[in-house]
């Protein structure tokens, strides 16, 4: 049985390079010599008997006894008797000697039969047998009884043939099914005692069951090799094999726990390497036992990194570029949490529901917003169309109305009214996309991940700290505090604002240049008023569906997208600090530009 014990080894248990990925269990084949093909009915040679010839016909008969062939030809024992008998039914000796020959041939296939676990051809020969019994003695008593233990061994062939196909296929049978591979090598050992296919096959079934385990491991999946190897040690117990491969894989586990534990701490060493950490620490938690040291040490290690990594809190930074010169001047924002959105006795239903949002990592957010001389490297070092400059319009500001109308010839390049803009004020007239666009530019030049920010890291960067319904507090805007409508504002024709802070000015009408007014806590300039600003987010009606961890709500071509924060020309209501409003992303407008954040 060469064939099925190769199935049970430990290399066959192992899937092949096609099904690596999966626990495939060992495959074990049936040779032709184990499976028995049709074994014809004996024919009984003829021997012609005569009282001139049956004596020398018994000396025949005796001398094959004595030489042991029973049934090969016409010259055989049980032949030789067979005709004997039919000839003289009274015949003292050659019924001896065909009692004999019987008891001999029962004899031989109870050795074929005690054969097989050596030599697959021995249950043929047992069929062999048996059909030269059933033709010269079908109603022995003898002969019946060993027709029934042959009947067992095929019973117990079958069995373990089920067994094996079960096996190939996955069907390992540890829940008690009844098409299933442990079942039928244990039913074959029942008919068949120490039947050593069935044993090997139960071996086959451990043997698979281990190497589930070992699949589930270098899944990481401990746990789960875990229970595998709970149901291989029920298989055959007491179960060494079980016992060798849990002690490996416990060695496994310590060496991959302390190797995860290793590269999250060179990972720290990176700059940008804490969120490699926290993966490597997330796969270490879920493999590693309760309490592991190597856990405790990355986790705190992790803690004192994850803040700020290279940076510190408030730090003002530029990052160099590719083609030369420095990105915008970038401040680092503290982590912490906040409660973002309106409470019900405040604001509108699509600030709602109020929800907290924290940060376990602070970020770094452009001081103040993109300016037009920012915007400008942009445009030159790329093939980027500009949205209004492409359609040829933008929404600018007309004195002589007093309203924001569509004016030709008005893009990027141009301020509130349409005239040219100077480098220091922020960029106006972009859409979203062209928001988009220079913060995946800056990317491109600097290496770092530049983006909009999330609407919740606007609010929050915003609010530096305060719960106040504005930006400052729940009072009157304090002097120099940002470029919003006031009441004390005049227009170059004399206009005043119909709905303002009553008795604030702030020395202009329309966009001033940035960083004008005081920053507030954490050293941002401009988040409420001067102009409003795009961020990632698709428009959403209300936050009941919105993400809990302060990332950008996005659906995959959403047209509308978030603008935050005051401009000049925002109402009080909208300097509010959950103030928020949906605008389709192709919109440019002398109210909105934007800024950036830079993820460190």
């Amino acid at each position: 049985m060469t064939a099925l014990a190769a199935g049970c080894s430990r290399e066959a248990s192992s899937p092949s390079s096609d099904d690596a990925g999966g626990a495939r269990t060992p495959i074990v084949t049936i040779s032709a010599d184990q499976a028995v093909s049709p074994v014809p009915p004996w024919r009984i040679p003829q021997v012609e008997v005569t009282d001139e010839n049956a004596a020398e016909l018994k000396k025949k008969a005796a001398e094959a006894l004595a030489r042991g062939r029973l049934f090969g030809g016409a010259d055989d024992a049980i032949p030789l008797y067979f005709a004997l008998r039919r000839f003289d039914p009274e015949d003292a000796a050659a019924n001896r000697g065909f009692d004999k020959s019987l008891q001999r041939l029962i004899v031989r296939g109870d050795e074929a039969l005690a054969g097989l676990d050596r030599d697959p051809l021995s249950l043929r020969r047992a069929h062999e047998i048996a059909a030269v019994a059933r033709a010269v003695a079908p109603g022995n008593v003898d002969i019946v009884e060993y027709l029934a233990r042959l009947d067992r061994a095929d019973d117990s062939q079958e069995a373990n043939r089920l067994g094996e196909e079960a096996l190939n296929a996955g069907r390992l049978g540890v829940d008690g099914g009844r098409d299933e591979a442990l079942t039928h090598f244990r039913q074959a050992l029942e008919l068949r005692p120490g039947d050593m296919r069935a044993m090997q096959g139960i071996a086959a079934v451990e043997s698979a069951l281990i190497r589930r385990a070992e699949i589930a491991a270098d899944r990481d999946d401990y746990a789960g090799a875990e229970r595998e190897l709970a149901i291989a040690a029920k298989v055959r117990p007491p179960a060494p094999s079980v016992e060798d491969a849990r002690g490996r894989l416990a060695m496994q586990r310590i060496v991959r726990v302390n190797a995860l534990r290793d590269a999250g701490v060179a990972a720290l060493m990176r700059q940008g390497g804490i969120d490699e950490a926290r993966r490597q620490l997330a796969v270490l938690l879920r493999i590693a036992p309760a309490g592991d040291p190597a856990a405790k040490e990355l986790r705190e290690r992790i803690d004192l990194a994850t803040h700020y990594g290279l940076f510190r809190p408030g730090q003002v930074f530029t990052d160099a570029m590719q083609g030369g010169g420095r990105g915008p001047q970038l401040v680092v924002i503290p982590h912490g949490a906040f409660r973002m959105g309106s409470e019900e006795n405040e604001g509108q239903d699509s600030e709602r529901p109020a929800r907290n949002i924290r940060f376990d990592r602070g970020l770094a957010m452009s001081r103040t917003e993109i300016t037009v001389g920012e915007f400008r490297r942009f445009m030159q070092a790329t093939k980027h169309r500009a949205r209004a400059t492409r359609r040829g319009y933008s929404t600018a500001y007309d004195e002589r109305s007093g309203n924001l109308v569509r004016r030709g010839n008005v893009d990027w390049q141009s301020d509130y009214t349409g005239q040219p803009a100077r480098d220091d004020m922020p960029v106006i007239h972009v859409s979203a996309k062209d928001a988009i666009a220079y913060a995946e530019w800056l990317s491109a030049q600097t290496g770092q991940r530049y983006r909009l920010p999330s609407e919740a890291e606007f609010e929050y960067a915003l609010r530096a700290g305060g719960r106040g319904r504005f930006p400052w507090g729940d009072g009157p805007p304090p002097a120099r505090s940002g470029n919003f409508t006031g009441g004390a504002d005049v227009s170059p024709s004399g206009r005043r604002w119909r709905n303002a802070f009553p008795g604030y000015g702030d020395g202009t009408w329309g966009p001033t240049r940035v960083g004008s007014y005081n920053p507030n806590a954490w050293g941002l300039h401009d988040l409420a008023g001067n102009v409003s600003e795009w961020v990632a987010d698709c428009w959403h009606d209300n936050y009941r569906r919105a993400p809990r961890d302060g990332a950008a709500w996005l659906n995959p071509g959403c047209r509308s997208r978030v603008v935050r924060g005051g401009s000049w020309a925002s109402s009080p209501e909208e300097l509010r600090s959950a103030w928020r409003q949906g605008n389709d992303a192709n919109n440019t407008t002398a109210r909105i530009g934007f800024r950036v954040v830079r993820e460190i």
